[in-house]
């Protein structure tokens, strides 16, 4: 995936954790706000101490490709699922079932320096987003 080489990229560009760390939060703060209408339980991610949403939708422009919104309710958890939007959104529902997360985690590093309970929860986000991805491809559009 490019947008994976451009994201190792630019961590590799930090340096230090503490940069990567700052830079984690930037990224999650700079996510487009949630629409209250999607914090619903049925998008809320379990599994995750954070308390983590994310919706799945059709591109208007072009309904091949899946986007995503989400929010968190704790800083580094939102930097990396800023992270994860940015990487899957505006691709097609193969390509997002095709991430790897533990390539993801290696290549920026984050299995070193994310606990193992934060780890737990991002495998927890990718899987909703899955989730809701073969949804929308089987038909249900209104994933409330």
């Amino acid at each position: 995936m490019n947008r994976l080489d451009d994201m190792v990229e630019t961590f590799d560009l930090l340096g230090d954790w503490e940069q990567r760390y700052a830079y984690l939060v930037e990224l999650g703060e700079q996510l487009p706000q949630l629409p209250e209408s999607h914090r619903t339980e049925r998008n809320r991610v379990k599994g995750c101490m954070s308390r983590v949403w994310i919706k799945a939708y059709r591109d208007p422009a072009d309904p091949a490709l899946i986007r995503f919104h989400g929010d968190c309710d704790t800083s580094i958890i939102k930097g990396v699922l800023a992270l994860l939007i940015e990487l899957v959104s505006g691709r097609t529902g193969a390509a997002v079932e095709s991430l790897d997360v533990d390539e993801l985690f290696r290549r920026l590093g984050l299995d070193e320096n994310l606990s193992p309970s934060r780890h737990f929860g991002v495998y927890a986000i990718v899987e909703l987003m899955k989730q809701q991805v073969r949804e929308l491809e089987a038909g249900a559009h209104q994933i409330a």
